[in-house]
C-alpha cells in the first residue's frame, strides 16, 4: 500500500472517530437535558426504552472507538492492511467498506464459520 493510500484511509478513519465522537456529546446532553418527571407510565416506559437502546448505541460507538484506534496504530507502524491470520493484504474494497479490518476476507469468513460450529454445541 503506497503513502497516498495509508493517508485516505487515515482521514477516513480519523473523520469516522470524530462523527462517533460527536454522536456521543449529542447522547449526553440529551440525557442531561431529558431528564423530566413523566406522569404517564407509558409515555415513561416508552422513554426509558428509547435511552436504553440510545446508550447500548454509544457502548458499540465506544468500541468502535477503539477498533479505529487500533487501525490507525496499525497505519503508524506499517502493519495496516495486512491480515492478522495468514499475513497477506487484505483487498482494498474490504478496507474501503470496513477500514478496520484485521482480516482478509477468507480469514474472516473462516472464523466465522469456526465460531457458528463452535456457538452450536
Amino acid at each position: 500500500m503506497n503513502d497516498k493510500q495509508l493517508e485516505y484511509f487515515r482521514r477516513k478513519l480519523l473523520t469516522w472517530k470524530s462523527e462517533l465522537l460527536a454522536g456521543s456529546r449529542d447522547t449526553i446532553e440529551g440525557l442531561q437535558d431529558g431528564t423530566r418527571n413523566i406522569p404517564d407510565v407509558a409515555d415513561r416506559a416508552s422513554e426509558e426504552t428509547d435511552r436504553a437502546l440510545e446508550l447500548r448505541t454509544r457502548d458499540r460507538a465506544r468500541k468502535l472507538v477503539g477498533k479505529i484506534d487500533a487501525a490507525l496504530r496499525r497505519i503508524d507502524e506499517g502493519e495496516f492492511g495486512y491480515c492478522s491470520v495468514t499475513g497477506d493484504q487484505i483487498s482494498l474494497k474490504r478496507l474501503d467498506a470496513r477500514p478496520i479490518a484485521t482480516m482478509s476476507l477468507e480469514a474472516q469468513e473462516k472464523h466465522e464459520r469456526r465460531e457458528k460450529v463452535h456457538r452450536d454445541d
